[in-house]
């Protein structure tokens, strides 16, 4: 009992020792970049960041302070040896997110890359003004380049199809190809490409992707945030200042010279675009994407921009304009966390310059500009452009289905003509002759090209439950996707992949109409599911092979056949179905005129335009107005040299290394001939 009180002595001195320390806790990295599950949850698996031998990308660190104090040094260290590089610091006192204290520091080691292949520990140490130190450690892997089993490639072409999975594939056969006693008549491009695999799309943060990182995955190696592209997260509000990850085009015209080429039926600022040259974090700021594509040109090999989008192009107060300082970037040479960007990077400091005539621009810089499909198909005759801008709407191109109407001369718009009459771009090129025109360009270039070719409105339209205007975007993409097919083939130099970023709607083909088109008009006009449900649709052998004629122009005559493809939607938001093509798409609020006549009449949501359409309702499984992407994994098939290595079932990342072994080493699967040329006698009987 004696020993009790000298017991009870040094219990209390451990707990004052303990409260002392609790009231000086140590400081905190509360963000170790590139992202790390072995700084997140201390597991060394899975590796989350990975790079080429020699790939670009930014170290950062989040490095929060006791009360009181401040972060005075920081340094980073890879496999234990200190980085030689400047490391910029700034702190929170303005221009961080919520919640982030204003002695919180931010260290950043801008374009870092590595040499030596395999798994690499990467550190920050920092040290706050009592001399209190913190660590933390995370890891990534550079993945080395194989022996080559092939020849490399000098061109590489990546057809996107936003939001297409295998229903928006499937359709399209359906509806171009068709079926007789269950054998496709004519298979799509994309059909004969000799690889398939499946594709995951989760991005960084969410199962689900949007279209930022479902496109940069393929064309970095790494995974983004939601609506972030090219750039890994961190905790400051500025658009542009985030760290970066070098893209594939600018790997490859930084070691080989390749040129790049973009091609959207999209507005050109758009995710998927953007994705492929442009570093930020909000897909939104259209002003300062725009000017990045021309500003960093030198580094992305930027040749060829197809799309539309003017309004970012045209100086402020010119209709239609909607350039905006808001929107914009320019990075101070006195604030060495952005300075490092255009020190390290080589990238341009920007400039708030809403009055900036970028078009103008770009003709001084050598490009020819094409604002119709008259002006461009002019562009690409003879001898043709060598640098190449079109920009054929102010936001979004019109789809597929309203371009074809316009041509043969459907009056469903509004105002008595057609629907690309009443947006006032009637002259609008198809994605295949964009296609042509962009690959036309970009073959003289004598090191090679990298061209990414996105159908956009597949995953517009089904977004917007419109099933018609998807299936003949979802056909137009495939005609884009023949001519590079074409041409790898008459090439055998040349890698063509075809994917989607992520599904869009859960679109499912549930059989097909048991009705004339008449009687389905008949039991639209009694409506209500027991007739628009129960005596439409047709599932198992009562779908039977709708039959859809396709035209000379390679669309269907019509779609509201008889016996027509019934489409339902996994991902859908409220909408009546009355089974008939929409006169109308919906209002696009991209488009800057969309408040003036006509447009301002289009039906603004789904509801809208269906509610006195059949009154079968289809309640949806996701709140507000339109269908959402799914985490469904995606198909990607593969045509040339090196298409056999696109098997299987792999991670959206994995791609991008695909894609860089084929064309800094060559194929590494077993040799294959699909990209070879074929004997003029067959070539004429294909």
């Amino acid at each position: 009992m004696k020993h009790l009180p000298s017991l009870n002595a040094a219990a209390c001195a451990l707990m004052a020792l303990a409260a002392a320390g609790s009231a000086l806790a140590a400081p905190a990295v509360t963000r170790l970049t590139p992202p790390s599950e072995r700084f997140s949850s201390g597991r060394p698996e899975p590796v989350i960041a990975r790079f080429l031998p020699g790939q670009r990308f930014d170290l950062q660190a989040t490095i929060r302070p006791d009360a009181g104090q401040r972060i005075t040094a920081a340094r980073f260290l890879v496999d234990g040896k200190p980085v030689d590089a400047t490391v910029a610091m700034r702190d929170c006192a303005s221009g961080c997110v919520k919640g982030i204290s204003a002695e919180t520091a931010i260290a950043t080691v801008r374009a870092m890359g590595l040499e030596k292949a395999g798994r690499h520990e990467f550190s920050v140490e920092a040290t706050q003004s009592d001399g209190q130190k913190v660590s933390a450690t995370g890891n990534f892997d550079v993945i080395p380049f194989a022996a080559s089993m092939g020849p490399k490639v000098k061109n590489i072409i990546i057809l996107l199809g936003d939001g297409m999975g295998a229903a928006q594939r499937t359709a399209a056969r359906i509806v171009k190809g068709g079926y007789a006693q269950g054998k496709v008549i004519q298979p799509l491009a994309m059909d004969t490409f000799p690889a398939t695999g499946l594709v995951k799309t989760s991005s960084l943060n969410s199962i689900v992707t949007d279209s930022s990182p479902g496109m940069t995955s393929y064309v970095s190696g790494n995974k983004n945030n939601n609506n972030e592209e090219g750039v890994f997260p961190d905790d400051t509000v500025d658009a542009f200042d985030n760290p970066r990850i070098e893209y594939l085009s600018e790997y490859l015209h930084r070691t080989q010279g390749k040129a790049l080429g973009i091609v959207t039926t999209a507005d050109v600022f758009d995710a998927t675009p953007a994705g492929n040259a442009v570093h930020t974090s909000n897909r939104g700021a259209g002003t300062g994407i725009v000017d990045q594509f021309f500003d960093d040109r030198s580094r992305t090999g930027l040749t060829v921009l197809l799309g539309g989008g003017r309004k970012w192009f045209l100086p402020a107060g010119t209709p239609g304009s909607e350039r905006a300082d808001g929107n914009d970037y320019a990075f101070s040479p006195t604030d060495a966390h952005t300075a490092e960007i255009v020190k390290r990077w080589g990238a341009a400091p920007g400039a708030k310059d809403k009055d900036r005539d970028l078009i103008k621009e770009f003709q001084a810089a050598g490009y020819r500009y094409a604002p119709t499909k008259t002006e461009l198909d002019a562009a690409t005759a003879g001898a043709g452009a060598d640098k190449l801008l079109g920009l054929f709407a102010f936001s979004n191109m019109n789809v597929a289905l309203d371009k074809i109407d316009g041509r043969r001369g459907v009056k469903q718009g509004l105002a008595g003509g057609s629907v690309v009459d009443d947006y006032g771009f009637p002259d609008q090129p198809m994605l295949d002759e964009m296609a042509k025109a962009a690959i036309a360009t970009l073959k003289k270039q004598s090191k090679g090209f990298v061209l990414m070719i996105e159908g956009a409105s597949i995953d517009k339209q089904a977004h917007n439950m419109d099933s018609e205007r998807w299936m003949l975007d979802t056909i137009e993409f495939d005609r884009a996707v023949q001519v590079a097919q074409d041409f790898a083939r008459e090439n055998g130099d040349t890698l063509v992949i075809v994917t989607a970023d992520h599904e869009c709607s859960g679109a499912a083909l549930i059989g097909g109409s048991m009705l004339t088109d008449q009687a389905l008009r008949d039991a639209a006009a009694k409506k209500g599911a027991a007739n628009l449900r129960d005596k439409v649709v047709g599932v198992y052998e009562k779908a039977g092979f709708p039959r859809y004629r396709i035209a000379t122009d390679g669309y269907p005559e019509a779609t509201d056949i008889d016996y027509r493809l019934l489409v339902g939607y996994g991902a859908n938001a409220d909408r009546y179905e009355d089974w008939r093509t929409n006169q109308t798409p919906l209002r696009d609020s991209q488009q800057p005129m969309v408040k003036g006549e006509p447009l301002k009449w289009y039906p603004a949501n789904a509801a809208e335009r269906d509610d006195a359409q059949g009154e079968f309702l289809v309640t949806g499984q996701v709140p507000g107005e339109q269908a959402v992407h799914t985490a469904t994994d995606v198909p990607l098939s593969a045509f040339g040299p090196g298409a056999l290595a696109f098997t299987g079932v792999m991670d959206n990342t994995d791609v991008f290394f695909k894609l860089a072994q084929a064309a800094v080493k060559g194929a590494t699967a077993p040799a294959d001939t699909s990209g070879a040329k074929r004997p003029a006698k067959a070539a004429q009987t294909r």
